[in-house]
């Protein structure tokens, strides 16, 4: 099951509160304006700035 649209729409950046989007992969969640990936895990959004990871992409 992946994440919901309902729930994608009240997510936001924990570190700046901007908007995120899911990635390709389905698999994370990304903030463009922290450079950000945030994972998900069991379908679960990992939403913690010490465990997200760099965001070096372009989607």
């Amino acid at each position: 099951m992946a994440v919901s649209k309902e729930l994608l729409e009240i997510l936001a950046c924990p570190k700046c509160k901007g908007d995120i989007f899911l990635n390709r992969g389905g698999d994370g969640l990304v903030c463009k304006a922290c450079g950000l990936l945030y994972p998900i895990k069991d379908d679960i959004p990992v939403m913690l700035i010490d465990e997200a990871l760099p965001y070096p992409g372009d989607e």
